[in-house]
């Protein structure tokens, strides 16, 4: 099924120029009056997916369908240079995507929202749970991958990939999901400094935190995400492995998870 597409306009950042934002969005049709809603009651539920993916993925589009169905807000996005945004995937950064992210957080969701992140997405619910405590009402976190490209990328780059960085600024990883490879650019491992968490004060969500993982995930270690159940603080956070699971958690057993984890949070927040 096709959903509705709109555009932001982001402004310039660095290099990088103004791009479009595509994003889609449903609104409330249960509680079309937010502003006579409880400052603690969830408004709204923000995807944010993960690197070199976009927001027509399986579990978007299954939170799409679940939310329409409950008649809540739903709002996804693309980063720019993934999927149908503006821009080259090259060109980004952390710090740009998470512009991004909080460009249609604070233009497109309205109210509380519990913000469901999946890989990357998860760094960038983080970061929007630091910057924008108040209206974050909880986090569903699908293989979280915060500090990604140092901790987890860079060790396990082969030699040529180094050679590559060092050399040309830029190596072709072969995708572990699609035939083409994709760049990884050595600005990106290096701006992704400037916005590591893990390592620094944690931050506490004034609501649930859930964390699902794969206990076969291919490119996020369990031990990654036992490391950010340990370091972030939420009411209460809740580390649940899925048995087999890839780094995807796309199955329908996963999905049906997915939304029920969804679905506790609301009832807790």
């Amino acid at each position: 099924m096709t959903h509705a597409l709109d555009y932001l306009e982001q402004p310039d950042f660095g290099s990088t120029g103004p791009r479009k934002i595509a994003y889609r969005h449903i609104a409330h049709k249960t509680r079309p009056d937010l502003q006579s809603q409880s400052s603690d009651t969830p408004a709204g539920i923000l995807f944010c997916g993960g690197f070199h993916s976009n927001m027509d993925g399986g579990k978007a589009e299954f939170l799409h369908e679940k939310c329409a169905q409950a008649g809540m807000a739903f709002t996804r996005f693309d980063y720019g240079g993934h999927g149908l945004s503006g821009g080259a995937f090259a060109d980004g950064t952390i710090g740009d995507w998470y512009c991004d992210a909080r460009l249609i957080f604070d233009q497109i969701c309205t109210g509380p929202q519990i913000v469901v992140g999946s890989s990357m997405g998860a760094w960038m619910a983080l970061m929007l749970a630091r910057d924008r405590a108040p209206r974050v009402a909880g986090l569903v976190l699908v293989a979280p991958a915060p500090d990604f490209p140092r901790k987890l990328m860079l060790p396990q780059l082969p030699k040529q990939a180094m050679v590559d960085l060092q050399r040309d600024g830029v190596w072709y990883r072969p995708s572990e999901f699609e035939d083409d490879p994709y760049p990884i650019t050595a600005k990106l491992i290096e701006e992704s400094k400037a916005h590591e968490l893990l390592d620094g004060p944690s931050v506490w969500v004034d609501g649930p935190v859930t964390i699902l993982h794969g206990t076969k995930d291919e490119v996020v270690p369990l031990s990654h995400a036992q490391t950010v159940a340990n370091w972030v603080q939420g009411d209460p956070v809740t580390l649940t492995t899925i048995e087999g699971g890839d780094h995807r958690l796309s199955t329908a057993p996963d999905l049906d998870r997915l939304w029920q984890a969804i679905e506790t949070t609301i009832g807790s927040s």
